[in-house]
Formats: structure tokens, sequence, C-alpha cells
């Protein structure tokens, strides 16, 4: 197996192509980097920014280069003896007219060859809704989107459509019939009735249409109505008379503005579509398939059908044999009906391929150890390795001066379940429907439970799911695991404590989800129980990510640098001794995981935590600048009705990101504040407090965005804030370099998400997806190479003094990941050993060693430096950092070099912290032997 050393992210796009990416390669290399990391490059919707929204996963995305260009970018990843490694997306298809294997399913209904393809309940027990598929694409509501003619009949070779936009969905064959025969008595007449060839075409089109539905299947149904098709679009372009007809049925089928009645004809037509056009917000309380989140544009896959999952992955199981795929990625591993089926299958397929996952953990919470992968992609080491730049101690401080800014004192707790309720209630209330009517008919076949109304079993489902505390239990055919059990007991002796009324029907969903099931049931009513419960599984994982991540994280800002996927701001910071916990644990269970610190997913980029981070040092300036700022900005609110816009929590909020975010250029004449203004709607949305994505307040949002306008140009503030932030953003850049080297050395393969080599100021999704200036990084990385041969001190010392553009962060990924690649097995398989600190600056310095053989590497970092040195000062050397030193585990080497510093230390048994870190702010040290 091909072990990554290092991965580097790359997000493909229209506007970074596979010969963009070609001309990175030897950067790549030179860097460090081993391994291309690359983000979906399957056929997409066109136009797509990421590549998630696969429409054909057995085909390379033409937006992103020919395949001759994707050959000649293996080609010279291979020259450079690097990997790759795929992100795949098997959990979901974008619901969209490119989309063919769906368009086909929403033609042919049940006689679609890949009727079964996707996860669609045909069989809801909404009448509207059996036997076909809710289409929520539209921006208004159906009728009224049908009488503004807003949906339209169209005709062209492929056959009738209809038409939303750029939204174009097949008409069944079927229902052909109905419009052929509109005014064919006029069509008879034009051309002489049954004494003109073509009239008798399309009669003889009509008995073809009467007879395919019940008279031919697979194969022989395909064939037939492709004839129908192509006889239709002869007539169509070699006689004039029928094109008129043609024409003149589709004018009268769409009907006449102003006319309600004329749409009648169309209206009549959609409704024996296979599937349902609908507004996009019906998608929240009624829904018949299976999507993406929240996400009606994302159809998910039944992958866990063994059919769906060979032709899922034709291609890239062909990469893989052909070795142009030497890892893999799998997006959104809880979303699968059987998780633990498909990584078997999955390895079954790719041989000794590297695999990783995205799961989210929770803290403590354990990734399957029988999951055959090398691990995560890197959210729980994000996590720890932020966590430990909080300085603990302050939380007591920090929870007084958010209460006071905000006045909100609703603990963390509470708020996580009341978010996942408002998700259950609202966004996901039609997945929460479906659910509880699957468990109502399985309780109708117990006399135990055939007296639950749905009613009282959907409360009680709606409290098990908003108290479930991880993504979800991976319970399939070959039964439940105790960390299962452990989680499904914990939910339900709280959900009875909440709900007292409805215990026996949490008694009830207890027992099927612990898989104790009644004697005497059948074969198919077990099958069904257990059916209940992988559905339920693949809910909590939606309701977890929506209703924390993608809500509460926009609500509970007490810090939010900790608001980041997989983590718990309820806690404030991690401890060094768990820290290193984790990473001996990682380093014995999962050595080759991915270590992730940015990812295309993250909240705010790396290095906007690593100065939030800082606040944690100094909750006092922190209270009094907010206070000022607060005061100056007054004015700035807008007063709607009974409330202040911004309120006190999106505020504090915005000041937090200002912090983080604003950069150490000036802001004239650049994007910063429409990117500002994105977030922090964006932000609002997701709080969905005074606005939401389903219900958009557009006073709130304006006010907001007036605000911060005026905020960032007024000079006064900004010269008022700027002295803080500048301060902050020195101490963040320790921090970066800190979080730099530990990600890079500790257990695990570490992942440079692109452009973050440099200062990684980045909002959320989409706008870390910005272009990135490779010719500069090219050219940095090429200078810094030639002077590091010719003067390291000299070097350093240049880029300390002008470490405001970014250089000295690229410098620092180079020499660490050149040290890794000399030292392979050392960071690969080597011991993870915590080192004790002594002297009066311990609990301001995170040490380990990496061993392996004769081989030894210590990692060695500052943190919480505004209290070792005061605003300007650099925190090297020994008046620094006075007493401060790791004691050496007994038989470590007496000799060392300093990997980014290239300087020699003694040691007797203790590295001298002021000596390690003489002249740069991190140290690698590597015996002399290695």
């Amino acid at each position: 197996m091909r072990i990554p050393t290092a991965t580097y992210r790359i997000q493909f796009h229209a506007g970074f192509k596979f010969e963009a990416a070609k001309q990175i390669v030897t950067y790549l290399s030179e860097l460090g980097i081993t391994d291309l990391y690359a983000s979906p490059i399957f056929k997409a919707r066109k136009g797509s920014t990421h590549g998630y929204d696969v429409v054909d996963s057995n085909v390379l995305n033409p937006e992103l280069g020919t395949p001759e260009e994707f050959a000649a970018l293996r080609s010279e990843l291979q020259a450079k003896n690097m990997g790759w490694v795929q992100d795949i997306v098997p959990n979901h298809m974008a619901y969209d007219s490119e989309n063919l294997l769906l368009m086909d399913v929403l033609e042919n209904g049940q006689d679609s060859d890949y009727f079964d393809y996707f996860d669609i309940n045909w069989e809801h027990h909404y009448e509207n809704l059996k036997g076909r598929v809710l289409a929520p694409l539209m921006g208004s509501f159906y009728g009224e989107a049908l009488e503004n003619g807003e949906i339209q009949l169209s005709y062209d070779e492929s056959g009738l459509s209809v038409n939303y936009y750029s939204s174009k969905l097949p008409v069944r064959i079927e229902s052909y019939a109905k419009f052929i025969t509109h005014n064919l008595g006029h069509l008879a007449r034009e051309l002489g009735g049954k004494h003109n060839p073509d009239f008798v075409k399309f009669l003889g089109i009509l008995y073809l249409l009467k007879n395919v539905p019940s008279e031919t299947k697979g194969k022989e149904r395909y064939d037939q109505i492709a004839f129908v098709k192509g006889l239709v679009w002869e007539l169509y372009t070699n006689n004039p008379a029928v094109k008129d007809f043609i024409d003149k049925n589709i004018e009268f089928f769409n009907g006449e503005k102003g006319n309600p009645e004329s749409f009648n004809s169309l209206d009549s037509l959609l409704s024996e579509q296979f599937y349902r056009l609908s507004f996009w917000k019906v998608g929240a309380e009624e829904i018949n398939y299976r999507r993406f989140f929240t996400v009606n544009e994302l159809i998910s896959v039944k992958v866990e059908e063994i059919k769906v999952f060979h032709k899922n992955h034709a291609l890239i199981f062909q990469m893989v044999e052909e070795g142009k795929f030497t890892g893999l990625r799998i997006d959104h591993i809880d979303g699968l009906y059987d998780p633990t089926e498909y990584l078997t299958r999955l390895r079954e397929k790719t041989g000794d391929t590297y695999i990783s996952v995205e799961k989210i953990l929770e803290q403590k919470e354990n990734l399957p150890e029988y999951w055959p992968i090398q691990g995560t992609s890197g959210y729980d080491y994000l996590i720890y390795v932020n966590g430990i730049f909080c300085q603990r101690e302050n939380e007591e401080k920090f929870s007084e001066i958010y209460s006071r800014f905000t006045r909100l004192n609703t603990p963390y707790e509470q708020l996580f379940y009341e978010k996942k309720r408002l998700i259950v209630e609202r966004n996901l209330a039609g997945d929460v429907d479906n659910l509880a009517q699957l468990l109502k008919t399985v309780s109708g076949q117990s006399r135990h439970g055939n007296d639950f109304t749905r009613f009282g079993l959907q409360k009680a489902l709606s409290e098990v799911l908003a108290l479930f505390p991880v993504y979800r239990t991976y319970i399939n055919q070959e039964g439940l695991r105790e960390s299962d059990r452990f989680y499904i007991k914990e939910v339900m002796e709280k959900a009875k404590q909440q709900v007292p009324p409805l215990v026996k029907e949490l008694n009830f969903i207890e027992k099927l989800l612990l898989l104790e099931e009644e004697e005497n049931l059948t074969t198919e009513q077990k099958e069904l129980r257990r059916h209940f419960v992988m559905k339920l599984q693949q809910m909590t994982g939606p309701l977890m990510a929506k209703g924390i991540e993608d809500t509460l994280f926009y609500v509970y800002n007490r810090l939010i640098s900790l608001n980041e996927v997989g983590g718990n701001p309820g806690e404030f910071g991690i401890s060094l001794a768990d820290f290193h916990e984790f990473n001996k644990n990682q380093q014995e269970t999962w050595p080759h995981k991915m270590n992730a610190t940015a990812t295309h997913d993250t909240k705010r980029g790396e290095d906007v935590r690593a100065r939030i981070n800082v606040l944690s040092e100094i909750p006092e300036e922190w209270e009094k600048q907010v206070k000022a700022w607060s005061e100056i900005n007054k004015s700035k609110k807008k007063k709607l009705k009974n409330r202040m816009v911004p309120d006190v929590n999106d505020e504090y909020f915005f000041y937090q990101t200002l912090v983080g975010t604003y950069p150490f250029e000036d802001i004239k004449d650049t994007d910063f504040n429409e990117r500002m203004k994105n977030f922090v709607i964006k932000a609002v949305r997701e709080a969905k407090v005074h606005t939401a994505w389903l219900r958009p307040d557009s006073d709130y949002e304006d006010a907001y965005m007036a605000f911060v306008d005026a905020v960032l140009e007024d000079e006064q503030f900004i010269k008022e804030m700027l002295p803080f932030q500048k301060m902050v953003a020195q101490y963040g850049i320790f921090n970066s370099l800190s979080q730099t080297l530990l990600k890079a050395t500790a257990s695990g393969v570490p992942d440079v998400y692109q452009g973050t080599e440099f200062w990684d100021l980045s909002h959320v999704d989409p706008d870390n997806r910005r272009p990135v200036d490779f010719d500069l990084r090219i050219s940095v990385l090429r200078d810094i190479k030639e002077k590091a041969q010719k003067d390291i001190p000299n070097l350093i010392g240049e880029l300390l003094s002008t470490r405001e553009d970014a250089r000295i962060k690229l410098f620092l990924v180079n020499r660490i990941l050149e040290t890794r690649k000399a030292n392979q097995q050392l960071f690969q398989e080597g011991d993870y050993i915590p080192l004790e600190v002594t002297g009066k600056f311990k609990d301001n310095v995170v040490a380990f060693a990496r061993k392996y053989g004769d081989k030894v590497a210590i990692a060695l970092t500052p943190r919480f430096l505004t209290s070792v040195v005061q605003p300007g000062e650099d925190p090297l050397g020994e008046a620094v950092w006075n007493d401060t030193k790791i004691e050496l585990p007994p038989g470590m080497p007496s000799v060392w070099k300093d990997a980014i510093a290239a300087q020699t230390i003694q040691a007797n048994g203790k590295v001298l912290i002021g000596e390690a870190l003489k002249h740069f702010p991190v140290a690698l040290l590597i015996n002399s032997s290695c």
C-alpha cells in the first residue's frame, strides 16, 4: 500500500483544470508534497464549482479538461513519484437534467432500468406522491409558476420535455398520446386523412403509444420508445403540416398568461408524470427521496444495492486498477445505508489502496475499529490541535463576557437540543414524517405496538433524534456492537426523562434499536424492523450536521474559533494531556489517518482560528475592546420594529470575525467588504434566528449589510480597532506556525488545503475556494530554497522581519515536509512519546517525540504567548524562556539538529527551550544519526 507522506488538496473546477494542476506539480513536489488529493473530478452539473453534484460518475468532467489532459497530469505526477488520492461521492448525485440516469427514471418510472438506483419511496403515504418522485426545483408555488407561464412544454429531437428555466424534465411516453390527439382532426384535414401516408404513420404512432406500456419491457420497451420518438421527429422535420401541428399544440399546452383555464391541459399532462413539480420549500415538509442533508438538488443513491455499487464505481475501480488513483477519500460515509458493508466491498475491489473517510467524530468517540480503512480525513485532528491553543483557565471569564454583552445565558447543552429540534420540526420535517410512517408500519405488526398512533410515534421519534449525541451508530445485518448499545441506552434514558407520557412508545423504539425482537416474528417482519433501524441511522447524521454545525455553530458565539466541524464549543478548549492521549491512540490504531487544519468544509480558515484563539488568553482586554467598538458603532445600527440590527449576538460574532479575517494589508480597493457581507448573511441565515434560507428576512439582512459597510468605511472605528487587531494577528502568526509543525509531525498524514502554505484568512465555503496565486508561491519557494542553501540564519531573520507576507509559513511547511520525506518511517511508524516540560513556562510549550528504532525526532512549539512576550517581541532565546526545558526520557540522544533552523543542539537529558527556540519560533529536532 502506498501511504502518502503529505497530501495537498486541490479544488478542481472550470477555472482550475487538469492543465493548471499540471503546471504546479513540480512546485508541490519541491514543497514536500507526495500525493495530490483531488476534489471530485467526475462529470458534474454544468458550472459546478466543487464537483460534489455529480451527474455521471463514469465520465471525467469535461469542464476540467480532456482525457488526454488528465493523462498528461497523471504522467507528470508519476514522473515526480507522486500519488493521487481521489475524493469520491458514493452517497448522492445531482437532481439535474444532466443526470441521465435520473432522467430515465423520471421518464420511465418502474419500467426504467435504473428504477432502484436512487433512494426514492415510490409507495409514499401521500396519494400525490405514490408512484411519483417529488421534484422541488421551483422558486414559487406550483400553481403560480404554472399560470405565470414559467413551466413550459417544449419539443426537440429528444422528445417532449417539461421546462422550468434551466431545468428540463422528460415526459413519459404514455403522455405523448394526450399531446398528439389534441386537435388531431385538424391535422387529418390538413393531410387528407387516412389517404396520406404521414397521417397513417401518426395513427401508427398512437397505436404504439397505447401498447408500449403493457406489451413491452426492458430493452424491447426502450427500442420501441426510441422508434416512436424517431418517427415523430422524422415527421416533424420532413412535413411542414406536422411541424405546424406540433408547434401549435406546444403553444396550446403552454397556455396564455392571464387566462388560468388555458393551463388545464398542461396541468393534466403534468399530473400523469412520474414526478411532481413543486416549490423548493415543499421539500422541507414533504419529501419522498433521500437528499444530501437538506439539499433538494442532491438526490441520494442506493449504493447498498450491489448493481448500483458496481455501476457507480466502474470508472473508479478502473482508475485504481490502472494505478491512476493510489488512494480514495470517501465523502459523507455516514450517509450510507450500511457504511461497514460498503467499505468491505470497496476494500475487496480496490485491494491495498489507501482509503480515508470523511467521518465526524465527537470528542472521545472512536472510529469503528473494524472498518477496513486507514482512518478519517482529519477533522478529529483539527479539533484537538485547535483546542490546545484555547486557554481553558479563562472559560468562566469568557462565559461572563459573552453573557454580559449578549444577555444570553442558555447553556450549550440546552441549545444543542433546541437547535436539533428546530431542524426536526422544520428543515427535516418531511424526512422525519417518512421515518415515523415506517415506524407506524412496524408497530402495527406487534400486539404491543398496535395501538400506537403515528402522531405519538413521531413525537417520540423526534425526541430520540434530537437527543442523539453522535452522528450515528452502525447497526447492520450482523447486529449491534457495544458502542452502539452505549449510545442508544444513553439517548433513550434522556428521552424518557424528557417526555414521560411517551415512555411506552420510547420503550418500543428502544427494543427495536437494540434488536430485542419479539418471538414469532416472520422473516419479513424482522427485515422490516432492521430496515427501520438502518433508515433511522441514516437520519441522525444529517440532523447533527444541520442542527449543530449549520445552526448552533452560528448561534453560540462565545469563542467562534471552537465552532468547527466535529467540535464542541461547549467545551472551552482541550487539555494538553488529552491532545497527547489522542495522538498516542491514533498511532496505535490509525497511524495513517489524515491530519487536517483546513478543508473545503471548515467554517473558517486555519489562521483565522489561530488568531481568534489568542482572545482566549486576554479576556479583560477583549471585553474592553468590544465595549468600545460597540459604543462607536451604536449609531450604525438600524431599528426595525422592536429590534436593533444586528442584534448583540450577531454583532459579537462580527467583531470576532473581523479580528480573525482582517488582512495584513489595507482593505481599500479589495473585495474584503463584499466577502465579509456575504459571510455574515450566510451566518445569520444558518443561525435561523432572524432570517433563514427557508424564510429570508430581507429587512434584517439589508440592515446588517448596511451596518457592515458603515463599520468598515468608518475611519475612526478602523483607527480604534487596528492596534488591537494587529496585536492579535501577530500572536496569531506564532499560533499558526505552531499548529503547522504539530500537524506535520503528529501521528498521521498531514494534509495541506490549497493555498494554505500562505496565511489562510478565508471564510466558510465558497470563500475558501477563491483562486490561489500559485505563480507567487512558486517564486517564493524558489527564492527561499536558494537563500536557505547559502545562509539559513540570515534567511530566518529576513522572514521574521517580514512575517506578514506569509513567506515564513511557506518556509516552515517546506522544511518540515522535506524532513518527513527524508525520515518517512520515523513519522509513519514511529512511537508517539509525550515529553515533560518543566520551568517557568512549562504550560506554554507543547513537546513530543517520534521514535522508530534509533531514529528520534522532537517537535517543540510554544503557545499562549501573550503571557510570555510583549506585543512586538519574538518568543526567542533564553532571556525569554528562562529555565523552561524539556526533560528527556532515559536513553535519548544527546546531540540534535534542528531541521528548521539548521542549528546543532547539545542535550544532557534535557533540552533548553530558549536554546531550541533561539532563532525560530518552533523547532523540529532530529538526532544526529538520522
